[in-house]
């Protein structure tokens, strides 16, 4: 038997993506292929409670990887947006520990950016207060926190630089289209360029600043110096081998450019896809993880993982879509 079976984690956590729940029909995806079931996502979102409070040890903490409630909820109103995402976070709140949230398309569809940074999925609060936690900038959502020593997790904010949630009026939006209008140039931008290379230039996708880089650079700078293992999170996928062209963040290369030189990055966690997808950077040996979505996830089934954390790997158990995975350091 293999000894490292009997060894407890050093801590667990939960991780669940694109639960886009609405009190509405089920429908289908913008090319009416893929069944979307919008009013089942609550009930995704207990089924995956329910596992995580009866999982022995608990979670010590949960990621929700961005896209809570569906974009559709604003077509009825501001109020009907807020009451879908009162009825998701009074579900989380019955959960094991707390949530690290993360921001994807849909929430900044229902709300500003200057809205969602005074509402409850500002799980800001969550961060590191030690001098090694200084937040990004002020504008910017990503913060970072440790759970044990020798590990930390990094919520990124892959709308940094993006349409979406901003005054049209504003310099940063001006700024984001003339840089998406440079690569699509379709009168309508969520209409994808025709080219592969290309066609992650949509509204629906984002990218991150320099500001924001930098910040995370120096982030990693300081966990390769503590010799830790640091995992990042974002909505939009980041490597181009964990999800299809249209789905990947703007300025990808950039943002691989910047982890590449930091051995202490081992893994980085994304949705938006709602397929699942997985791929290894053969150069950086850093893990790249896209969590299938409940939005697309039948009710007899599930989209969910617990992660249970160890010294030299990450032993992924997966729920329904999800494969359990192992990912060593």
């Amino acid at each position: 038997m293999d000894r490292r079976s009997e060894e407890p984690p050093l801590f667990t956590f939960g991780v669940i993506a694109d639960i886009q729940y609405a009190d509405i029909d089920d429908g289908y995806n913008y090319t009416r292929t893929t069944r979307r079931y919008y009013r089942t996502g609550l009930q995704q979102l207990k089924k995956a409670q329910r596992s995580w409070s009866e999982s022995d040890p608990k979670p010590d903490f949960i990621l929700q990887l961005g896209d809570v409630i569906d974009g559709l909820n604003a077509a009825s109103g501001a109020s009907e947006s807020e009451r879908a995402l009162d009825a998701v976070l009074a579900e989380f709140g019955y959960g094991p520990g707390p949530v690290h949230h993360v921001w994807g398309n849909h929430e900044l569809y229902n709300f500003s950016r200057s809205a969602l940074m005074r509402s409850r999925l500002n799980s800001k609060a969550l961060a590191d207060k030690s001098p090694d936690g200084s937040p990004a900038r002020a504008d910017i959502y990503a913060y970072q926190f440790s759970p044990v020593p020798g590990f930390r997790f990094v919520v990124i904010d892959s709308y940094d630089v993006g349409l979406l949630g901003r005054e049209e009026s504003s310099e940063r939006y001006q700024d984001a289209k003339n840089l998406i209008q440079q690569y699509n140039k379709n009168q309508d931008l969520n209409c994808p360029p025709d080219t592969d290379d290309l066609s992650r230039f949509t509204m629906f996708n984002g990218g991150f600043s320099q500001d924001q880089l930098a910040w995370l650079d120096s982030i990693l700078s300081s966990a390769d110096e503590k010799q830790e293992k640091v995992t990042i999170v974002s909505h939009v996928p980041v490597h181009p081998g964990s999800t299809d062209s249209v789905c990947l963040a703007w300025n990808f290369e950039e943002f691989l450019a910047t982890i590449r030189p930091h051995r202490s990055v081992v893994c980085c966690m994304a949705g938006h896809v709602h397929d699942g997808a997985y791929h290894q950077d053969e150069d950086t040996r850093v893990h790249h993880l896209t969590l299938d979505g409940v939005i697309e996830t039948p009710p007899h089934s599930a989209a969910f993982c617990t992660v249970a954390a160890y010294s030299d790997r990450m032993v992924l158990k997966g729920a329904g879509r999800v494969m359990d995975r192992v990912f060593l350091f």
